[in-house]
C-alpha cells in the first residue's frame, strides 16, 4: 500500500498527463497482477469495482471523529487543519504519527474493506476503520480515506487508468475502454489485458454504464445547425434512469449509478415482464394518466398551434419534479404512494439487446431495436404534422387492491425540418408541463459517458430569485483556502428575517471568488471552522430549474439545479426576494394545461 500511497504522490505533483499514465503504467508492470487488479480500482477512485455495487457506508464524521482519536487532536485543531489543507485525507497524512512495523499490502487494505463493508452497526464499523488506519502510515492513511471517500484529488481520471492499463499490458486505449465498460470492472479489465485477451470481454447485465450526455443551444436555430437529420423528443423532469432486465431480474440505476431499484417497485414488476434482455435508456417521471383523454387534446389543441399538434399528450403527460421527489430515497413504498404518485418509464435508447451491443448502431437504428423490444405500435421517427400512434406498452398490476398502474412508454420521437417548427415543438413541449427539447443527431452512435454535439438541450430557465448570502464554506480541490460555496436566503417578511432557501458553488469566476472570499472574512459573525456564517448583505441572482417543497431549508422549498448568475451590486439586501415570490414559482410550475386527475 506504501508504494501505490508513493506513485499517488507523484502523480498528484505532475500536471502532465503523459507523466501520470507513465507512473500508473510502471507501478502496474513492478507488481503482480492480483495486486494490479486492486490498485486499478483504487486509483480509479473506489474501493470496490463498480459491478459490485458494494459500499462502505462509512460517513465523514466518522473517518475525522477516529483521524483526531488516534492523533490526539481536539476539534480546533482538527478543523485548523482542514482549513488549511481542504481534505480530510491531507488531514490525516498530517496529525497522524503512527509508525507500524510493517506496511500493509494493497490486498490486505481489500480485505479490511470488504470486512467493513459487510460489518453490522455502528460502532464495529468504526473500530474496523481505527484498526485500519491505526495500522498504516500517515502516508497510507491519506490515500485509505481518499480511496474511502471516492476522491483522490490526484488530477487522474480512470480513462487514464484505462491508459496506463494498455501502456503496461498491451492492447489499444478503444480495447480496454470498451472491455471496461462491458465488465463494469476495471481490475478485471486489467486482468483480460495481462492475458492478451481484451477482445473476450463480455457484456455484465445489472451494473451501470455511462449515460450519453447532451450540450445545451440557446436557440432553435442553434439546435438545427449540428447536424442534417434530427430527432426531436420532450425533455422530461425526471431523473434519468437505465433499466437492465433479464429473465425477470430488474435493476434500476441513476445517473450517478446508484441503483433505484427499490424506490419504483412498480416499475420492477413491469419490466420483469418483458422478453429478452436489455438495458434501456431513459427518463422516470411522476405521472398523470389522464381520465378524459377526449378532453385531455381538446386542452392541449387549445395551446398550440396545428403545426406542432401531436398525440403523445394521449399517453397523459409528466407531473412537475417535486412530485416525483416523494419517491426517491425510499426503501419501502407504500400502496398509498403507489396510487398518490404513479411513475412511468419513457424509454428513448438502448445500449444492449438480444447479446448484441447497440452502442455502435446509429441512432435510427436503436430506435427500432426499443421499438421491438417494447413492441411499440407504429414507426418511432415522425415527421411534423404526421399522425403519432400510441408508443406505448401500458402493464397493470395488483388492480383489485387499486395499486397504481405501472408504465413503460416509448417516448415519442418527432421531426423538426426548420427553426420555426423547433420553436413550435419546443412550445408545445413547455405546454405539457415538460422543461424544453432534446435534439438528436440520427446517424449519432451512443458514446457512455460523453457530452458532445450529437445531443442536444434545449430548455429555459424556470425563474430566477435575488437572494442574500447567509453562509459561506471552504471549497474542495482547486478551491481549498476560498470560500466558494454559499447558502443563500429570501426574506420572510412577515417575520421580517432572512430564511435559506439553497446553496450554490458554480457561476463565479476565480477572481469573483477570492474577491467575495476577502469580504466575507472581513465580515464573518460566527466562525464554523470550515463554515462562516457571514453578514446578510451580498445579493446574488441565482437561477434553477425548478423548486420543490423541502424540510432541508427554514423556508419550507429547495431549488434544483441552482447556478449563480451573477453578483447584484447594484441591490440592496432588503430588495433581494420574498418567500411570497418563492410560493408563485412553485405554484407556477406546477400548472399544467392538461386536466388534473378527477376534473373531468
Amino acid at each position: 500500500m506504501l508504494r501505490l500511497a508513493q506513485t499517488a504522490d507523484a502523480i498528484a505533483a505532475t500536471p502532465k498527463k503523459l507523466e501520470k499514465t507513465r507512473l500508473v503504467a510502471d507501478y502496474f508492470k513492478s507488481i503482480g497482477v492480483n495486486e494490479a487488479a486492486v490498485s486499478a480500482v483504487f486509483l480509479s477512485g473506489r474501493p470496490f469495482p463498480v459491478w459490485e455495487e458494494t459500499t462502505l457506508q462509512i460517513g465523514g464524521r466518522l473517518l475525522w471523529r477516529v483521524v483526531a482519536e488516534l492523533a490526539g487532536r481536539d476539534e480546533t485543531s482538527m478543523t485548523d487543519a482542514y482549513r488549511k489543507l481542504g481534505d480530510l485525507g491531507a488531514v490525516a497524512e498530517a496529525v497522524l504519527t503512527t509508525d507500524p512495523v510493517q506496511t500493509m499490502s494493497v490486498l490486505e487494505v481489500e480485505a479490511a474493506f470488504r470486512q467493513i463493508a459487510t460489518a453490522r452497526g455502528g460502532a464495529v464499523k468504526t473500530e474496523l476503520v481505527r484498526h485500519l488506519l491505526a495500522c498504516a502510515t500517515p502516508l497510507e492513511a491519506k490515500y485509505v480515506i481518499k480511496i474511502v471517500t471516492g476522491d483522490l484529488r490526484i488530477g487522474l481520471k480512470e480513462s487514464l487508468v484505462e491508459e496506463a492499463i494498455g501502456k503496461a499490458y498491451g492492447g489499444t486505449l478503444a480495447e480496454v475502454q470498451r472491455s471496461n465498460m462491458l465488465l463494469g470492472d476495471i481490475g478485471e479489465t486489467l486482468r483480460f489485458a495481462a492475458k492478451g485477451k481484451l477482445a473476450q470481454a463480455k457484456m455484465r447485465l445489472f451494473h451501470p454504464q455511462g449515460f450519453m450526455l447532451a450540450s445545451p443551444v440557446d436557440s432553435a436555430e442553434e439546435g438545427l445547425s449540428y447536424f442534417a437529420e434530427a430527432a426531436v423528443e420532450d425533455k422530461y423532469d425526471g431523473i434519468r434512469a437505465q433499466a437492465h432486465f433479464a429473465n425477470g431480474e430488474v435493476k434500476l440505476f441513476s445517473r450517478t449509478r446508484d441503483e433505484i431499484t427499490e424506490s419504483f417497485p412498480e416499475l420492477e414488476q413491469a419490466f420483469a415482464q418483458l422478453d429478452g434482455e436489455a438495458i434501456l435508456d431513459g427518463e422516470i417521471v411522476a405521472w398523470n394518466y389522464p381520465a378524459d383523454l377526449e378532453q385531455t387534446q381538446q386542452v392541449v389543441d387549445e395551446t398550440v398551434s396545428d403545426a406542432s399538434k401531436e398525440k403523445a399528450s394521449d399517453l397523459g403527460y409528466a407531473r412537475p419534479f417535486s412530485v416525483l421527489q416523494q419517491r426517491l430515497g425510499r426503501k419501502k413504498v407504500s400502496e398509498r404512494m403507489l396510487r398518490e404518485v404513479p411513475v412511468a418509464y419513457l424509454a428513448f435508447d438502448v445500449l444492449y439487446a438480444g447479446g448484441q451491443l447497440a452502442i455502435d448502431f446509429p441512432l435510427w437504428e436503436r430506435a427500432r431495436m426499443v421499438d421491438q423490444i417494447l413492441a411499440a405500435d407504429g414507426k418511432t421517427i415522425h415527421h411534423r404534422g404526421a399522425e403519432t400512434k400510441h408508443l406505448q406498452r401500458n402493464l397493470v398490476f395488483n388492480t383489485e387492491d387499486k395499486q397504481a398502474p405501472a408504465s413503460i412508454i416509448r417516448a415519442p420521437v418527432l421531426r423538426a425540418a426548420s427553426s420555426d417548427e423547433l420553436e413550435e415543438l419546443f412550445a408545445a413541449a413547455q405546454a405539457r408541463g415538460n422543461e424544453g427539447l432534446m435534439i438528436k443527431d440520427l446517424n449519432s452512435l451512443y458514446s457512455p459517458g460523453k457530452r458532445g454535439k450529437s445531443w442536444l438541450k434545449m430548455k429555459r430557465e424556470l425563474a430566477t430569485l435575488d437572494v442574500v448570502v447567509t453562509a459561506a464554506e471552504y471549497g474542495h480541490g482547486k478551491r481549498i483556502g476560498v470560500l466558494s460555496d454559499y447558502t443563500f436566503a429570501v426574506w420572510d417578511r412577515d417575520e421580517g428575517r432572512l430564511v435559506n432557501i439553497g446553496k450554490a458553488y458554480s457561476g463565479l469566476t476565480d477572481a469573483e471568488i477570492a474577491e467575495m472570499t476577502k469580504w466575507f472574512l472581513e465580515h464573518t459573525l460566527e466562525d464554523q471552522g470550515y463554515r462562516r456564517v457571514v453578514e446578510p448583505k451580498i445579493v446574488l441572482e441565482v437561477a434553477f430549474n425548478n423548486m420543490m417543497k423541502s424540510h432541508r431549508h427554514e423556508s419550507g422549498y429547495a431549488l434544483r439545479f441552482p447556478r449563480i448568475v451573477r453578483i447584484r451590486p447594484d441591490k440592496s439586501a432588503e430588495e433581494a426576494d420574498t418567500i411570497e415570490r418563492a410560493r408563485e414559482i412553485y405554484e407556477k410550475q406546477g400548472q399544467n394545461p392538461q386536466p388534473k386527475p378527477g376534473s373531468s
